[in-house]
């Protein structure tokens, strides 16, 4: 009976002694782990090795293609405008007219003289005619015979010129009617219906061409190099984006001026573009970007991968393993929302782009997203 009570209080001390083993390893694994820290969710980007097109920002403007200002080929009172102001104009579109009825008149006048000049030159080479053969009979005069002669070359004149005169006047009636001479659009008119316009003095309309339309800026004449050896390569893309729009246009460079601004050292260059969707307006400001070199096998990696330290640049490069290791990098030029880093990095390595405030050294990461570029 001893003996059994014996052996129930050993085993008792024996479940005792294991709870407690059990209910210590456990607290411990518990408070190894709740001091161990979480990973941290972090976003990276891949570094890159390639050709990087090295692009300036400037701000430029929307010019007209061309600017016409119209004004009257003839004197006369203005009757009437056949456009609407702030709308667009067809080429060849009669816009404007002029008062016909004194151009008329002068353009039957000159027909008038000219009928009556075309007459008598008849009536001349019809007496030369029948006077020629009597002189050799002696019937005429010698000089009635000149006479005749001189009147028929004078008639002759008198009808060339009465024939330039009514090509004159009829040209003239047509300067009545003012066409347009581009696809354009009109501004406000400078003249109204009933007001007298005098020739090649008064200024009616002006038209702007803005179907393509010009993006006019400058860059710094240290640039200008690097400008002409991409443009040798071929047709040179320009970016330009309305300040606010999301939108970016895409134009083509046509004009590099062929002198720089000594005073402020930049030059002028114009891109032309479509315009197909009226987005630019003359006089409009937008933001241009064109590229302006080409570095060939790079390493960049996005500009917002870079932390600042006083010792430098850095990036946080992920491991095989997880962890981040603080990587000291040399910086170069920048592009677009990338930016080249000529030491540090070999390309192909994963660095975090969004979360570096809770890293350092040694911190192991849980990438949530990974854009590859």
């Amino acid at each position: 009976m001893f003996l059994k009570k014996l052996l129930l209080i050993v085993a008792v001390l024996c479940l005792v002694a294991l709870s407690v083993f059990w209910y210590g390893h456990h607290r411990a694994s518990a408070v190894k782990h709740a001091t161990e820290p979480a990973d941290v969710p972090v976003k990276v980007a891949r570094a890159q090795r390639g050709d990087l097109d090295v692009s300036l920002k400037v701000i430029g403007s929307a010019e007209a293609y061309s600017t016409v200002t119209i004004q009257s080929r003839v004197d006369g009172q203005l009757v009437a405008l056949s456009f609407k102001p702030g709308g667009r104009v067809k080429q060849g579109e009669t816009i404007i007219r002029i008062d016909p009825s004194l151009l008329q008149s002068q353009l039957d006048e000159a027909l008038g003289n000219l009928a009556k000049d075309q007459a008598q030159l008849v009536n001349a080479q019809t007496l030369l005619k029948r006077y020629t053969p009597l002189l050799a009979k002696g019937y005429v005069a010698q000089s009635d015979v000149d006479t005749y002669k001189a009147n028929e070359g004078l008639y002759a004149a008198s009808v060339k010129a009465d024939t330039a005169a009514v090509e004159l006047a009829r040209t003239q009636l047509g300067y009545a009617q003012i066409h347009a001479p581009v696809d354009s659009i009109a501004g406000a008119p400078l003249v109204y219906p009933g007001a007298q316009v005098s020739a090649n003095s008064t200024n009616l309309v002006v038209l702007n061409q803005v179907h393509p339309i010009y993006i006019t800026f400058s860059i710094p004449e240290s640039e200008l190099a690097g400008l002409k050896a991409s443009h040798a390569r071929g047709a040179l893309p320009v970016t330009a984006m309305v300040p606010g729009s999301k939108s970016a246009m895409q134009a083509t460079l046509d004009f590099i001026n062929n002198a720089v601004d000594a005073s402020t050292g930049t030059i002028q260059l114009k891109a032309v573009y479509g315009n197909t969707d009226d987005q630019l307006t003359p006089g409009q400001f937008v933001q241009v970007s064109l590229p302006t070199a080409r570095l060939s096998n790079v390493v960049t990696v996005p500009v917002v991968a870079l932390q600042n330290s006083p010792d430098g640049s850095f990036v946080f490069v992920v491991s095989a393993d997880g962890k981040v290791q603080q990587r000291m990098v040399t910086v170069g030029v920048g592009s677009g929302d990338r930016v080249v880093i000529s030491k540090g990095l070999n390309g192909g390595e994963q660095v975090v782009t969004d979360g570096q405030m809770l890293l350092e050294s040694g911190t192991h990461v849980r990438i949530t997203s990974d854009n590859g570029s």
